[in-house]
């Protein structure tokens, strides 16, 4: 056949096959210059392509950063990938909009800028410098080039020069500093009763429409999250250590290996007496000192007790007023001449002078406690544990490695490796993607549940690992799933009733204390309107008083300034749901300070900072509100 082809292909017939070969090509490459093979765009801000890609790998890195940032608490299931894709988005338009208007205006990021920046970064760095595998290493794990890298920082540094521009701007007045100082430290006087709920709680009968309405307006409320039931295998050391039975031979020959473990080496009671010599001195002041202390010895062998003669004459502030006694020691914490000679020395014989660094001592021993050996009954259960544990991580090092084949080469059930390594197969309950109890509360296991090789392909899980020090291993298969669904009204009838009458009791209490407050304004007396409730008065309180509640504050320090006599009244609701009435019956502004030197902190630069970031945060609107921007992403414009 080919060599048919071969003979006929030439002249037209050649120019033939060419033709037809070509066209296909042709229209091809065509289709790949229209568009076909270009790489997704999911926002254009003024112009600029914020790719699909792009945004997966910030994704990525933001998901790398909650990682590093929350540690062992970090949990993938808890941040919705839809709503993370959302937030990275926006504050990849932000910085896309504010690089594009700092370019307009001329900003640039030296080189050398970029480098600090990079080379500071701690992520970066090893042993508090700059590690350039780390570097490559890191950008590698997020699926960035240096290059890739390089742009992203300078385009935030560019965009945070704009940012410094606009809040760097602002200044405060004197005016504004002394008003701010008058506000931010502030008291009031006020009292304020409870109007509690629990009052205006009633049997009063709830009508169907109601319930009906209000079951459907929390529905999510009243949702059953997906959930799934599991079998699963755990390989611990604990658990193995505790099945191992472990005999005495193996226990005795452990013991028999290691006496210098279980050895407690000879210590001595000893007393001194100490005349310093310094370091530098020389001969003459040195044989003065040794003449100072043969006098101190002969004294003892006169007849003078020891510790007497220590208290009067011993340099060591330490041991001087203990009599000389350094207690019990042991070799090798002593200077070596010191030790030396107390450890050669028998029971209640002074020794002759002997220098060390510090000077010239002399020592008595009072008592020797001879070196000893634990005895093996004293040691065995602590050996037994040992040995179980040094079994029982060998048997775990031996199960992990068999038990991944066994699961996978039977990926429908976990019994046959459960048979074949001796393990027990334990069954959860229904547990949903927030995880279960003990090793099923663990991150990596839940993942593993709900992964779709697990959950919908119905297959065995990987040996999964949950945390990086413990020694624990887990294998996992669902065998029973149920979607998330709503539960039927008819089962939470009873809890929307509740909520209902407690909504209704907090709506009669709020009317209640605004029916009050209004008689106050209409000059009720304050004894009369609070009846027999408890009123809590405070002389002069302060924006943060932790001794009134946060919402009485709020609204007090909301209230105009009273008339003279007289009293500005406000309510407000409680944590709790109860509400409240207050009055306020005094205002007294905070004190001015006088203006600190250039350089001292001064309590108005919080104020700075404040109008500097509403200052940019107004710039930021206006360029949003100007510029030019298209989100692609279906799924992504959702709830945007």
């Amino acid at each position: 056949m080919l060599q048919q082809i071969h003979d006929r292909a030439k002249g037209w017939f050649a120019w033939l096959i060419i033709i037809l070969i070509s066209v296909p090509f042709a229209l091809w490459g065509i289709q790949s210059y229209l568009g076909g093979g270009s790489e997704p765009v999911v926002a254009l801000v003024n112009g600029h392509e914020i790719t699909e890609r792009n945004l997966d790998q910030r994704v990525q890195s933001a998901r790398v950063q909650l990682r590093e940032r929350l540690g062992a608490t970090y949990d993938s299931a808890q941040f919705d990938d839809k709503r993370l894709r959302r937030e990275v988005l926006d504050e990849m338009i932000r910085e896309t909009l504010l690089t594009d208007v700092a370019a307009r205006m001329g900003l640039r990021v030296s080189d050398q800028d970029l480098r600090g920046r990079i080379m500071a970064e701690p992520a970066f760095q090893r042993d508090g410098r700059f590690d350039p595998a780390a570097y490559e290493q890191i950008l590698k794990y997020q699926g960035l080039s240096p290059s890739m890298f390089e742009a992203q920082q300078r385009q935030e540094i560019v965009g945070s020069q704009l940012v410094r521009a606009v809040v760097g701007s602002e200044l405060v007045t004197h005016t504004e500093r002394e008003q701010y100082q008058r506000l931010v430290s502030q008291q009031r006087e006020l009292a304020w009763l409870r109007v509690p709920v629990s009052r205006f709680l009633t049997d009063e009968p709830i009508d169907d429409q109601a319930i009906n309405a209000y079951y459907e307006a929390n529905a999510a409320r009243f949702e059953v999250t997906e959930q799934v039931k599991l079998d699963y295998l755990v390989l611990d050391v604990a658990a193995l250590a505790a099945r191992i039975s472990v005999a005495e031979e193996d226990i005795r020959r452990v013991y028999d290996a290691n006496q210098a473990r279980f050895g407690q080496p000879e210590r001595r009671r000893v007393r001194h007496i100490l005349l310093t010599v310094p370091l530098d001195a020389d001969a003459a002041a040195a044989a003065a000192v040794l003449a100072e202390i043969t006098g101190v010895r002969k004294r003892i062998a006169d007849g003078e007790a020891f510790d007497v003669v220590a208290k009067a004459v011993s340099k060591d502030p330490g041991s001087a007023s203990q009599g000389g006694s350094l207690g019990e020691i042991e070799k090798g914490i002593m200077d070596p001449a010191f030790e030396q000679l107390a450890f050669a020395l028998p029971v209640g014989e002074v020794s002759e002078p002997v220098r060390s660094r510090f000077g010239y001592h002399l020592i008595e021993v009072e008592f020797i406690t001879p070196a000893a050996v634990k005895a093996f009954a004293e040691v065995q259960e602590q050996l037994r544990g040992e040995v179980a544990k040094q079994k029982a991580e060998a048997l775990f090092y031996d199960l992990g490695e068999r038990l991944p084949n066994l699961v996978y080469e039977a990926s429908d059930s976990l019994a046959p490796a459960a048979k074949e390594l001796g393990l027990e197969v334990a069954h959860s309950d229904w547990i949903g993607r927030q995880g279960g109890e003990g090793v099923l509360g663990q991150p990596k296991v839940t993942a593993a549940a709900f992964s779709d090789e697990v959950l919908n392909q119905h297959r065995n899980s990987d040996l999964i690992e949950p945390e990086k020090d413990i020694l624990q291993a887990v294998v996992l298969r669902v065998v029973d799933h149920r979607e998330a669904s709503a539960r039927p009204l008819a089962e939470v009838r009873d809890e929307i009733v509740a909520d209902l009458r407690n909504a209704r009791a907090k709506k009669a209490a709020a009317e209640a204390a605004a029916s009050r407050a209004q008689k106050l304004r209409g000059g009720a007396d304050w004894a009369a309107v609070a009846g027999d409730s408890k009123v809590e008065e405070r002389a002069l309180v302060g924006r943060t008083d932790p001794k009134v509640p946060a919402s009485v504050r709020t609204v007090a320090f909301t209230l105009p300034v009273p008339p003279a006599g007289g009293a500005s009244v406000g309510t407000a609701t409680l944590e709790d749901g109860d509400a409240a009435i207050l009055r306020v019956t005094k205002v007294e502004d905070g004190k001015v300070e006088p203006a600190p030197k250039p350089g001292t902190p001064d309590q108005a630069a919080m104020l700075v900072q404040l109008m500097g970031r509403q200052a940019y945060d107004a710039v930021l609107k206006d360029m949003q509100q100007r510029a030019k921007i298209e989100r692609r992403t279906p799924a992504v414009r959702e709830g945007v």
